[in-house]
């Protein structure tokens, strides 16, 4: 237990979630577009998907609808990461399907909470 694969385009937020996760003690891998995370949790498996939304290719969205369309993926954990705060968009991105929803920017406490509760506490 305990591989996340966080996909961010923005390096300071991904440089900010891996680090936090990465000291917490879970392993990390990155995609830094949509296309490259799909490929990554279907080649990797990992316990939970962290999905920024607003990505250059293809969105957080389009990702998690082609995940949930692959047997092999289709019930990995991916929790939005979004700096998205308005109602009808967490709504919305909510019933696309996610597990969960973080807002960015990310509150560390809370950020780790909701990790743990969907992805355990590392091993070690």
């Amino acid at each position: 237990m305990g591989l996340i694969l966080i996909v961010e385009d923005n390096e300071k937020n991904l440089k900010l979630v891996r680090d936090v996760l990465q000291f917490k003690g879970y392993q990390t891998i990155e995609a830094m577009t949509g296309t490259e995370g799909v490929r990554l949790a279907r080649e990797r498996r990992p316990d939970l998907v962290l999905m920024d939304i607003q990505l250059p290719d293809i969105n957080g969205v389009t990702a998690l609808a082609q995940l949930r369309a692959d047997a092999a993926t289709k019930n990995m954990i991916v929790i939005a990461v979004s700096a998205s705060v308005m109602p009808d968009d967490q709504q919305r991105i909510m019933a696309s399907g996610f597990d969960a929803y973080i807002t960015k920017p990310i509150n560390v406490k809370s950020f780790i909470e909701t990790v743990e509760q969907f992805a355990g506490k590392p091993k070690g």
